[in-house]
């Protein structure tokens, strides 16, 4: 595979493990039924005359199950760079995957690139919400990976 086309497999596999997330957050979807839902239905399918991008699978789940493992540990990362008087709680519920999802790839995958991580989180955000949210996803990752020695 070349760099070109395992980036690409992992670009979709961030943003459908975000939607994962969302469904999780969402319904309390148990991880193991949430991947293989995601396997089966989602991820390289065609769902109502839109086609869903050939996913990195292997990075797809362990984004899912590391967000799922590490999710206290991530959740006070993300409320320590919130500003005074936010939680979150008061993000948005897609915005808050987004960024769970950015910080465990920060924190646990160090074979990816921060850079690359921090332009791919914003460019997901920049799929569902506009610029300014997008500048916030990348001020927050960006913190979040120089507290992590990235």
């Amino acid at each position: 595979m070349n760099q070109n086309s395992k980036s690409q497999t992992r670009s979709a596999a961030r943003l459908g493990a975000v939607q994962a997330l969302y469904q999780q957050h969402m319904e309390g979807t148990a991880v193991t039924r949430l991947l293989n839902e995601f396997h089966q239905h989602r991820l390289g399918r065609v769902i109502e005359d839109e086609e869903y991008a050939e996913a990195d699978v292997d990075f797809f789940d362990d984004l899912v199950t590391g967000v799922d493992a590490r999710r206290a540990e991530i959740d006070d990362k993300l409320t320590a760079r919130l500003a005074q008087g936010w939680t979150l709680a008061r993000l948005d519920k897609t915005m808050l995957q987004i960024l769970r999802a950015g910080t465990y790839e920060l924190i646990a995958r160090q074979d990816v690139p921060k850079a690359s991580s921090i332009s791919e989180y914003v460019d997901v955000a920049k799929a569902f919400f506009d610029d300014r949210e997008a500048k916030f996803v990348n001020g927050i990752l960006d913190a979040v990976a120089t507290e992590a020695g990235r």
